[in-house]
């Protein structure tokens, strides 16, 4: 296969299913992590997407993960609730917290959803996606627990995670407005996937481990691992400690530090700290006509022919649409790491054949 291949989505969904199904997650843990992996994909993140798959294989061998486990309750407060990720699967968890909080803004206006020990949570606006198709306002500060990756403003080594930062607003007649991105200055899984094709990344992204900037992603895969940076520089840097904060000390669950430290790169424990509004309650007559009327006027700036102006959230609906069609593609690299994790869960050489034919490769 070369790096140019492209995968039906609907195929590709039946064999990342399959190998959740192969490693023991029941039918339906096994779709809801397909569904959200495919989506990350479709939606032009493919650091979030399929390419997990050998770290959520490996976070299960070690033990981190535990399939087929479920978010519990620890407190209800009415609007506000706690969950306890029991360190399930985060398109399990994450899933449950926001259905959880979705019911609750229905009922109150206005809810606080709080989920710590949560493993990966992936693509954050996945779960803005879902707050928006019930009509809802969501901001989410999202840390990851004890897996140093970023290294603080003026810092020569790592110190937090990535900790995303995500807001959606949802527009009756088109897609939603939604801003979703790491702090850092690219995403940890954008390193491993610029790794697997033996590319650079851009400038201003990482240092190495002695603090020197580099472009070369391998420093982020092979030992001594250097560090991502903030984007915006001290921005980025403000933000991603108030992740840390509001994601990781308010929702119950940890921050990093010394004692928190995890063993392992692919112990991804995720806490989220959401909150979710119905904006009607605002009693703001104008909303729908303001927010379209700002649209059409950024929108309007004089801009090149092949440099779009692009809302919020508009990239991925186009990749999205365009991947659908055309198909997910995906790098040499990757695609070998993920038939290794098949077999290593147990799926024989003969059903993933019987895939790689299906998939055409």
């Amino acid at each position: 296969m070369n790096s140019g291949h492209r995968f039906h989505a609907q195929t590709l969904h039946d064999f990342i299913q399959a190998i959740f199904r192969q490693m023991g997650s029941h039918e339906q843990e096994a779709q809801q992590v397909a569904d959200h992996l495919i989506a990350a994909n479709l939606a032009g993140h493919d650091s979030h997407g399929i390419g997990m798959i050998p770290s959520y294989i490996r976070s299960y061998s070690l033990g981190h993960l535990q399939i087929n486990q479920h978010a519990s309750v620890v407190k209800d407060a009415g609007a506000i609730v706690t969950l306890n990720g029991n360190g399930a699967f985060g398109q399990v968890a994450a899933h449950e917290a926001m259905a959880l909080g979705i019911d609750k803004a229905r009922e109150f206006g206005i809810a606080a959803v709080a989920l710590h020990n949560s493993h990966h949570i992936g693509r954050i606006g996945y779960w803005a996606e879902q707050c928006a198709a019930a009509g809802f306002v969501s901001v989410h500060f999202v840390n990851v627990v004890g897996n140093p990756m970023v290294a603080p403003f003026n810092g020569r080594d790592s110190r937090f995670g990535t900790n995303p930062f995500c807001v959606v607003f949802p527009r009756k007649n088109d897609f939603p407005l939604l801003l979703d991105y790491a702090t850092s200055a690219i995403a940890f899984g954008k390193t491993r996937v610029a790794w697997h094709k033996g590319v650079s990344v851009p400038e201003g992204c990482l240092i190495d481990a002695d603090g020197i900037p580099t472009t070369d992603p391998a420093v982020m895969q092979v030992s001594p691992l250097g560090s991502l940076l903030t984007f915006a520089q001290h921005k980025g840097y403000a933000l991603a400690a108030m992740c840390e904060i509001m994601g990781g000390a308010l929702s119950g669950g940890k921050t990093t530090h010394q004692e928190t430290l995890q063993d392992s790169a692919d112990a991804i424990l995720n806490c989220m700290t959401t909150i979710i509004i119905n904006p009607e309650l605002f009693g703001a007559p104008d909303c729908e006509q303001q927010t379209e009327a700002f649209a059409g006027w950024v929108k309007a700036s004089p801009h090149a022919d092949d440099a779009p102006i692009l809302l919020p959230g508009e990239w991925e609906v186009n990749t999205r649409r365009e991947r659908l069609e055309q198909g997910i593609p995906l790098d040499a690299g990757s695609w070998q790491a993920i038939c290794e994790a098949a077999q290593q869960v147990g799926m024989s050489e003969e059903r993933l054949q019987t895939f790689r034919q299906r998939l055409g490769c």
